[in-house]
C-alpha cells in the first residue's frame, strides 16, 4: 500500500473519531432536583443508551467527588438521576457531566447548592424561589390548526436571570396532545420535545427544581382518576423530575413534601384520586381521603413558619367556573380543609396554585381565625385567559389579576418571628407587574 494512501486512511479514521467525540449524546439536561443538606440529585437525558456520571467539587476547594454511574435505557426514555452524596450543608458546588467517559461541553454554567444547617444555631436564612404553571412548547405537526398556543420562550431567559434558589413547577409543565395520551412513545416524546427547548433547558440547569402535575401532564384536558393510562403518565413524571419522592407511604401519585429554611412545602396530586366532575354524588374529592388525612396530619404537626400547600388548581377562589375547588360538589372538601385549618388554628397556610391561565391573589380573613392565602401563578408561556374578571372570585385581592404570560418570585426575609413573604409577579421580559407583602402571623 502506497504511503500516501495509508496517510489518507489514517486522516479519515481520525476525522471520524474526532467527529464522534464532538457529537454530544445529551438530549436534555442536566437539571438539579431537590436540595438537601447532604444530598442532591442531577437529572439528565441522553439520545441513546450511555453510561453517565457527574464529577463535582465544592467551590473554593480542590476536592473532587463523583456520583454513581447510571446507564440510560430506552425503556426509561434514556433518562438518569445521579446522586451527589458527598456534600456539606450550605455550600455551592460546580459540576461536570460525563457521558461514556467523555466530558460534555455545555453552553451554560452548572452549579447546585445544599441547604444550610441553621436550627439551634441562627435565625432561619432568607431565601427566594420561583414558581409558575402552564408551559406549552409548540410542535406544529401535532398541534391544533391555527395560531400557536405557546410562545414567548424568552420568559425562561428572564427567569434564568432572576434570583431564586429553586423553581416550583405548578402543573401543566408539559401539554400532552391527542397523539400522546395513549402510548408510552407519545408520553415520553412530549417530555423529550419540551425539555430540548434551549431557553427552557438553560433555565432548568440554573437552579433546583420541584414539580407537581395537573391535567395536561397527567392525561387529557380535565382528566381524573378514571384515565386508563395514568400509570404510564405517573411513571414518566417520575422519570423526568427529580422530586424527593413519588407518593408517600401507600398513597400513590405525584405527592411529596420538603422543607426549606423555616418553610414547609406539601406537594399534592389533584388528579390521581379525583372524582369525575360530572359524576353526581355527595362528598366528591380531588385528593382522596388518604391524601387529605396526610395533609391534615402534616399541617397540624408542622413547626414551620409558612406552610405552602402546592396544588394544580385554585383552592380559595369562589368562582363557580373552570375546575375551581368551589365548583361542583368539590366545595364540600374545600370547606372541610378550610375548617380544619381554622379549628386547629394553623397560621400562615399559603396555597400555591396554577391552571387557570391568569394570575391573582386570594385571601380568606375571618375575625379570630388565621388568614389563608392562595397565590395563583399562570401561565408561563401557554395561551392566556382574557376572561379573568368574569370569574366572580369574592376572595380576590383587588388589583392582583394578571392576564398575560408571567412568573412569580417569592422572597422570605426577616428574623425570628418577624418573617415576611414578599410575592412579586414578573412578565416574560422580567419586568415587575404586581407585588404584595404577606407578614407572618404569630
Amino acid at each position: 500500500m502506497k504511503p500516501i494512501r495509508i496517510f489518507l486512511i489514517i486522516i479519515s479514521f481520525l476525522s471520524i473519531n474526532i467527529a464522534n467525540a464532538q457529537k454530544s449524546l445529551i438530549s436534555s439536561g442536566p437539571m438539579p432536583g431537590y436540595s438537601e443538606m447532604l444530598e442532591v440529585p442531577i437529572w439528565i437525558q441522553t439520545t441513546e443508551s450511555a453510561e453517565v456520571f457527574i464529577k463535582y467539587k465544592e467551590d473554593g476547594t480542590d476536592n473532587i467527588y463523583f456520583t454513581n454511574i447510571v446507564r440510560t435505557q430506552k425503556e426509561n426514555a434514556f433518562t438518569a438521576i445521579m446522586i451527589a452524596d458527598t456534600l456539606e450543608p450550605g455550600n455551592v458546588y460546580t459540576y461536570e457531566v460525563y457521558v461514556n467517559g467523555n466530558k460534555e461541553i455545555l453552553p451554560f454554567e452548572t452549579k447546585f447548592k445544599t441547604q444550610q444547617i441553621w436550627k439551634w444555631r441562627t435565625d432561619a436564612p432568607d431565601f427566594s424561589f420561583l414558581m409558575g404553571s402552564c408551559a406549552y412548547i409548540n410542535e406544529t405537526k401535532y398541534d391544533r390548526p391555527g395560531e400557536p398556543y405557546g410562545g414567548e420562550y424568552k420568559i425562561y431567559e428572564a427567569m434564568t436571570k432572576s434570583k431564586g434558589e429553586f423553581m416550583l413547577w405548578l402543573g401543566d409543565n408539559i401539554y400532552l396532545r391527542e397523539p400522546d395520551w395513549h402510548s408510552w412513545t407519545g408520553i415520553t416524546h412530549r417530555y423529550t420535545q419540551a425539555r430540548q427547548t434551549p431557553e427552557l433547558r438553560k433555565f432548568c440547569a440554573s437552579r433546583h427544581n420541584y414539580a407537581i402535575l395537573d391535567d395536561h401532564d397527567y392525561g387529557p384536558n380535565n382528566s381524573h382518576r378514571s384515565f386508563w393510562n395514568k400509570n404510564q403518565t405517573l411513571k414518566a413524571f417520575e422519570l423526568f423530575w427529580a422530586n424527593p419522592s413519588y407518593g408517600v407511604g401507600d398513597i400513590k401519585g405525584a405527592i411529596t413534601s420538603f422543607e426549606y429554611a423555616d418553610c414547609e412545602f406539601f406537594l399534592l396530586d389533584n388528579r390521581t384520586h379525583r372524582t369525575p366532575d360530572k359524576r353526581k354524588e355527595n362528598n366528591k374529592t380531588q385528593l382522596g381521603e388518604k391524601q387529605l388525612q396526610w395533609l391534615f396530619d402534616n399541617l397540624v404537626s408542622s413547626y414551620s413558619k409558612f406552610k405552602f400547600v402546592v396544588l394544580g388548581g385554585q383552592f380559595l377562589s369562589t368562582a363557580q367556573s373552570y375546575e375551581s375547588y368551589s365548583n361542583y360538589d368539590f366545595d364540600k372538601e374545600r370547606k372541610r380543609i378550610i375548617e380544619f385549618i381554622q379549628e386547629n388554628d394553623i397560621k400562615n397556610v399559603v396555597f400555591l396554585t396554577g391552571d387557570v391561565h391568569f394570575s391573582e391573589v386570594s385571601v380568606l380573613k375571618e375575625e379570630g381565625k388565621p388568614s389563608i392565602w392562595d397565590i395563583t401563578s399562570s401561565p408561563l408561556n401557554s395561551g392566556v385567559n382574557p376572561y379573568a374578571y368574569e370569574n366572580e372570585n369574592q376572595l380576590r385581592v383587588d388589583g392582583s389579576v394578571i392576564m398575560k404570560r408571567n412568573y412569580t418570585q417569592l422572597n422570605l426575609s426577616g428574623n425570628g418571628e418577624n418573617r415576611l413573604l414578599k410575592v412579586v409577579f414578573y412578565d416574560s421580559e422580567g419586568k415587575v407587574i404586581y407585588a404584595i407583602d404577606i407578614p407572618a402571623e404569630d
